[in-house]
């Protein structure tokens, strides 16, 4: 039996081909579960639910009556929400005094104020059943530092505190909330910098376990806090591979390893 039998769950943040919400939902399916997938393109999250034999909903972060609508949608489709994970994001990287105020709203809207409304409708949601898992993907950024990441470190820091309150007021009602903070991850997000020769090499160098982290290990991580064995609310989940016992890569190292790499294949 799959880990996640008979559950119904919602990922948001899936609407592009192999990106993590993807990989997390795809492994939901293969526990069992009874996958919603949402996001904002509908041609590619229709073929990615006929893949994994789901459903899906239009759904922009930003707006809180898409995420009324998308606990609506989950309750159509499945009956409930048992399991809401939320995987949106957007890698904002730019000098702190280059940050504008339009950069300040835009990623506040996408990781702070719709993460915040997501976790209202789903509480509601899983309140009308007894409880369920809320998941947010947050960053080993919010944690240990990283140049020129100050407004995608502030607002993942800040929503992780806000899971700890949901926590913190929802576990009489049997929601339990937690986040994942993942370190550098190949997708499709981190894609142009990993092409960058050297650059993983640079990030590689901080892991304890030797290795960056992929999209199937934090999946992994998501299963566990969503299944029934997990006995976990209000804690960010550190599946990074040691990252946050060292540092990250500073961005002069960063720059020389990538220039070292370059000279070395010409």
């Amino acid at each position: 039996m799959g880990r996640l039998d008979g559950k119904s769950a919602i990922v948001l943040g899936a609407a592009g081909a192999g990106n993590m919400g993807q990989v997390i939902a795809r492994r939901f399916a293969e526990e069992g579960a009874r996958v919603l997938v949402a996001g904002r393109h509908e041609e590619e999250l229709r073929r990615f639910a006929d893949e994994i034999g789901g459903a899906c909903a239009l759904c922009d972060i930003t707006r809180r009556a898409d995420l009324d609508a998308l606990a609506e949608a989950a309750k159509a489709a499945h009956g409930g929400v048992d399991i809401a994970v939320n995987a949106t994001g957007w890698g904002l990287v730019k000098r702190f005094e280059k940050t504008t105020e339009e950069d300040l709203d835009k990623i506040t809207a996408l990781q702070f104020k719709g993460p915040f409304f997501f976790m209202q409708a789903m509480v509601g949601a899983m309140k009308e059943t007894g409880g369920g898992s809320i998941i947010q993907i947050s960053s080993a950024t919010a944690t240990i530092m990283l140049d020129h990441h100050a407004a995608y470190m502030g607002t993942k820091a800040g929503i992780d505190h806000v899971v700890r309150c949901v926590a913190y007021e929802n576990g009489r009602y049997g929601v339990r909330a937690n986040s994942i903070s993942p370190g550098f991850t190949r997708t499709p997000m981190t894609a142009e910098a990993a092409a960058l020769p050297g650059l993983e090499d640079a990030f590689v160098r901080e892991y304890p376990m030797g290795r960056v982290g992929t999209s199937e290990d934090v999946a992994a991580a998501a299963v566990f806090l969503a299944s029934d064995e997990c006995f976990m609310t209000g804690q960010n989940l550190q599946a990074n591979g040691g990252l946050t016992l060292r540092r990250n890569p500073t961005q002069a190292e960063i720059n020389a390893a990538v220039a070292a790499a370059s000279a070395d294949r010409k």
